[in-house]
């Protein structure tokens, strides 16, 4: 009996996150992060690129770790066409950001957003746990390809190893399709 009501708690828990889980993949709708400087980034902008989206807190330690190899990565992979842009999302971000950009001097640009506006881009609902940080790739067409959740095993202690499989994957996709609308074809 004891058996039976475990195996149905453990149903419906799987089932309840099943119920928030977001489409993958999934076109993805215009979003804009605003900037300290008052200018924004849509992602629309970025299409052609490979594209992480990331929404996080400022004073969040797995999201500092995440910035920051996101930073070696962006270096790295930015040449290749890949592009980074964060945005913090907590009450008050928008005077949070500045030193946040000035302790950690990321290669990519971090911005800014209400909750409300990451809840609906991410497809969760409004009164969702949200586990930071958030993570979206984005192909070269504007497709989401992946979207990951911060207590997912990706943020684990591969997390690094994780970010760049996932950005040579998409990189090495999209140059696949580059290539055979040219006319050439991959050896």
């Amino acid at each position: 009996m004891l058996r039976n009501i475990c195996a149905r708690a453990i149903f419906v828990a799987v089932l309840a996150g099943s119920l928030h889980a977001a489409e993958v993949p999934r076109r993805s709708p215009e979003f804009a992060v605003a900037l300290p400087n008052g200018k924004q980034i849509l992602i629309s902008e970025q299409r052609g690129k490979v594209m992480a989206l990331l929404f996080i807190l400022t004073y969040c330690a797995h999201c500092q770790d995440t910035v920051k190899a996101l930073s070696t990565l962006q270096k790295e992979y930015g040449p290749r066409g890949f592009q980074v842009v964060a945005t913090a999302i907590e009450p008050m971000a928008k005077t949070m950001v500045p030193d946040f950009v000035k302790r950690f001097e990321p290669a990519f640009p971090v911005g800014f957003n209400e909750r409300e506006q990451a809840l609906s881009y991410l497809q969760h609902p409004s009164n969702f746990r949200l586990l930071m940080p958030q993570l979206v790739f984005i192909d070269r067409t504007g497709t989401i390809r992946a979207q990951y959740t911060g207590d997912d095993p990706f943020f684990g202690a591969d997390q690094e190893k994780n970010l760049r499989e996932k950005i040579e994957s998409l990189l090495k996709s999209g140059d696949v399709k580059t290539r055979k609308a040219k006319g050439g074809a991959r050896k």
